[in-house]
């Protein structure tokens, strides 16, 4: 076998580190994304009885964004194991507890019931902000791209840009905000 082909079969059977950025996206469609990744879905030697799946980094859990009133009806059940310990704790009460429990859980229902999911667990690597250790970091050789565009945010915006934007109406100068 040729140094060339070597190091293609290498590459090709290489677990390689994905860095995913939650900012302003829906947990369930991203997970059904990272699911991609961590399976090794998106490779060609894909195989269910082989381990050929990624690691995936994702950032900025702390920013993610549920549709419509999720935040306030959905609800996760935790049981403890001894009588009387179910308890059901509401989206923002779990999410104020810890930023990054509620994308763990979307990905490890994404997952399936696949005998290897708690493993294939341990290779997804969740961050409430942007600070990743340097021995992440330097890991990481590709970036996933968002399903859903992330709008620039108005006070962030240099004050040229903003003066420039096009506007709809001038309010009148007596207007008063209520």
């Amino acid at each position: 076998m040729s140094i060339m082909q070597r190091t293609q079969q290498w590459a090709t059977f290489a677990q390689t580190w994905h860095l995913y950025d939650c900012t302003w996206q829906n947990p369930f469609q991203s997970a059904a994304l990272i699911k991609k990744f961590l399976y090794g879905l998106h490779k060609p030697i894909y195989h269910p009885l082989n381990n050929s799946g990624d690691h995936v980094v994702a950032i900025n859990t702390s920013e993610i964004a549920l549709p419509g009133d999720e935040w306030k009806k959905r609800v996760y059940f935790h049981h403890t194991g001894y009588p009387g310990g179910a308890t059901w704790t509401l989206a923002w009460e779990m999410h104020t507890k810890d930023p990054t429990l509620i994308m763990k859980k979307a990905v490890y229902r994404a997952l399936g019931n696949s005998l290897r999911r708690r493993h294939t667990m341990t290779r997804l690597h969740l961050f409430k902000d942007d600070k990743i250790p340097p021995e992440i970091l330097a890991n990481i050789t590709n970036q996933i791209r968002q399903p859903r565009p992330v709008p620039e945010r108005l006070d962030l915006m240099d004050e040229e840009t903003v003066k420039n934007y096009p506007k709809i109406m001038d309010y009148p100068k007596d207007y008063i905000l209520r």
